[in-house]
């Protein structure tokens, strides 16, 4: 089995708002239930950095950025759609990815199904 990628990723908040808060806890409940020990995050407050939201871009609060692996890619709001945020970060695709391949290994040899070379 292939080692697990890492995720980096970058919560952006304005300040202690209900909306920045409750984007946190999610996407802590998230990552700790789906990606324990397979990620770094780091929570950037635009409001005592805006320089960092401004040299990222960032026009909304909050807004999730997935920095690796590539693509990048966003999601702006209180992220409380838990299937929309790892659909939009590319994150729940993966994870069907790794269970299929595993279950595929898992079926019968001999099997007539399963050829070589298929990708």
């Amino acid at each position: 089995m292939s080692p697990r990628k890492t995720y980096i990723l970058k919560l952006y908040v304005a300040g202690n708002t209900p909306n920045s808060m409750r984007a946190l806890k999610t996407l802590r409940e998230i990552l700790e239930t789906e990606f324990q020990g397979v990620y770094a995050l780091k929570v950037i407050d635009v409001m005592k950095n805006p320089q960092l939201a401004e040299e990222d871009k960032i026009l909304a609060t909050p807004t999730l950025a997935k920095i690796l692996p590539p693509p990048v890619r966003r999601i702006i709001g209180d992220l409380s759609d838990r299937e929309r945020v790892l659909i939009g970060l590319d994150l729940l695709y993966d994870e069907l990815t790794d269970n299929s391949l595993v279950t595929s290994f898992e079926a019968p040899l001999g099997d007539e199904d399963i050829g070589e070379g298929d990708s």
